[in-house]
């Protein structure tokens, strides 16, 4: 796909008409950029409307070897042309989705509570193509709650490891929860597919050893229906224990 046919369909994405002010996000982003270590995570503010990244931390560098100053001069363009070629429909599909979802199932007043993350392959400094999970929280609005600024999580990962195309988003609720509100998977139809978004949030805690009383307590359900959750994720998934999950999904993160 053309460059110039990722623009135009990405605007379509995230029209708007608002001018969204910008400066006390990035204010309080560069200071905490600066304290921050060195990992194998960055992130950015962007700006859907101006195609634009209005800040990128100090980690873009280390992590992918890309010069900073260019992708702000340059801006998302810039990046869109390293993702790989067999990722850009399905990627452009995910955002458009997550943009469709949110604005018909998400109410206005939760929106500033949701957090989308999907993912693709990007080509480096050293032209290979690495693994990218990226997670976006809204920052700001425009006038109908159409989210168009966001603090931009991205995640490299080693690219021989194979993984397909998904999208999420969660909602997080009065207990301070991520509760999966919409997931897709945009490479193949696989066997995860057939589990729900609420079992999706449970399989999360699980591996993270709570337990029932506190996975029910955090997703506001009794501890009955997560037992009946466990049960069906193990038959839906054809293992028998929960140790034998958490090792699925050192090989499958696609499951949550």
């Amino acid at each position: 796909m053309l460059i110039k046919n990722i623009k135009n369909i990405y605007h379509d994405i995230f029209k708007s008409y608002s001018n969204p002010v910008l400066s006390h996000h990035i204010k309080k982003i560069i200071e905490l950029d600066a304290y921050l270590p060195y990992s194998s995570t960055f992130f950015c503010i962007t700006n859907t409307q101006d195609l634009t990244f209005e800040f990128i931390s100090k980690n873009m560098t280390s992590c992918i070897g890309l010069n900073r100053d260019t992708l702000l001069n340059e801006g998302m363009r810039n990046f869109w042309n390293r993702i790989h070629p067999e990722d850009v429909e399905l990627w452009l599909k995910a955002l458009n989705d997550l943009m469709e979802f949110t604005l018909d199932k998400i109410p206005l007043d939760q929106r500033k509570h949701m957090s989308y993350t999907w993912n693709y392959r990007l080509k480096n400094a050293n032209a290979e193509y690495v693994n990218i999970v990226q997670n976006t929280t809204p920052l700001e609005f425009d006038v109908d709650m159409k989210p168009i600024i966001g603090l931009a999580h991205y995640t490299v990962l080693d690219p021989k490891i194979s993984m397909p195309i998904t999208a999420t988003a969660k909602l997080l609720n009065d207990n301070n929860e991520y509760e999966t509100k919409y997931f897709n998977n945009y490479t193949q139809k696989i066997l995860t597919n057939g589990l729900s978004n609420r079992e999706r949030d449970v399989i999360r805690l699980l591996i993270i050893n709570k337990s029932s009383k506190e996975i029910a307590e955090n997703l506001n359900i009794s501890s009955n229906t997560v037992d009946t959750h466990r049960r069906n994720i193990l038959k839906k998934l054809h293992i028998s224990s929960t140790g034998e999950l958490i090792g699925m999904l050192k090989t499958n993160k696609s499951l949550i």
